[in-house]
């Protein structure tokens, strides 16, 4: 999970009070969800965000645009967060907007990105054990990742943040050879 200061500060400035409305409605989680998904489209067509950067386009079209393409299908909080985004001028930002939102909420939430590396894929009860273990040695809501990479022979490698845990049967091959080779006569 990227640091809040590694993002854009303008998708800081307006995920913030947006983060704090959704909060205080109880829809922290679901306006996360609608301005991912918004997110999303515009990665997916880049058409769209380039429509709804574009100064030529007045912004009365815009607001008749986006009614009756998200009007009943987001959250009407976030409906009227882009209203106010685009009299702003300022709707080019909504994907920096949601990345900022999400860091903010995963951190409101106490919850914590993390990339567990194995040599098979663990079933759903494994990586569910797996999260538990993870999430209660860092007392925090560990939400992850499963990557499967054979050559790490048996074992797991657990990613959090810029910190890793080798538990790896290669790793500790390794370990073992350079023990052999430092206590070997010279």
């Amino acid at each position: 999970m990227a640091s809040i200061d590694q993002l854009d500060p303008t998708g800081a400035v307006y995920a913030r009070p947006l983060l704090q409305l959704a909060t205080e409605q109880g829809q922290t989680e679901q306006v996360g969800q609608d301005l991912q998904q918004l997110a999303d489209i515009i990665r997916d067509h880049p058409s769209f965000g380039l429509y709804l950067a574009d100064p030529g386009v007045g912004r009365d079209e815009r607001t008749a645009t986006m009614d009756r393409i998200f009007k009943g299908h987001v959250s009407p909080l976030l409906s009227n967060f882009l209203g106010v985004l685009n009299r702003r001028g300022k709707l080019r930002y909504i994907s920096t907007i949601a990345s900022a939102y999400r860091v903010l909420m995963d951190q409101q939430l106490g919850n914590i990105d993390v990339d567990v590396t194995t040599a098979l894929e663990l079933s759903a009860d494994e990586l569910e054990n797996v999260r538990a273990k993870v999430s209660s040695a860092l007392g925090k809501n560990a939400k992850v990742k499963q990557l499967v990479d054979p050559s790490i022979l048996g074992g797991l490698v657990v990613r959090v943040q810029d910190k890793i845990i080798d538990a790896s049967v290669r790793y500790q091959l390794q370990a073992m050879k350079q023990q052999l080779l430092a206590a070997a006569p010279k």
